[in-house]
């Protein structure tokens, strides 16, 4: 369960993809099987949500980790790092950000 509070302690991740409406589709389909099959099950996984712009140019993730280094170690495990290269063919560029919620409303 993701959680919008500002008492929330651990790390928020936003990655922005910028895609072709031609490979939206396919990149949010490798996102949900790195997802199901690799991400969710990593120690530290509270949750995550895919976002689509209705252009399909832009596609958003947005997770949360009990920590900065949980998310670190999700990152460099040798199937995300290959999972990573192939999300980097589909999309223009992506950048993962860490946050932290400073305002809920």
């Amino acid at each position: 369960m993701l959680a919008l509070d500002t008492a929330f302690q651990g790390q928020t991740v936003i990655t922005t993809f910028d895609v072709t409406p031609g490979t939206c589709q396919d990149l949010v389909e490798a996102l949900s099987s790195a997802h199901a099959e690799v991400i969710s099950k990593c120690p530290g996984f509270l949750g995550s949500a895919l976002h689509v712009n209705d252009a399909q140019t832009r596609v958003a993730s947005y997770s949360q980790w009990t920590s900065r280094n949980d998310f670190q170690a999700m990152l460099r495990l040798p199937e995300m790092r290959e999972r990573n290269r192939r999300l980097n063919e589909l999309c223009k560029s992506f950048e993962p950000v860490m946050y932290e919620v400073a305002v809920t409303y």
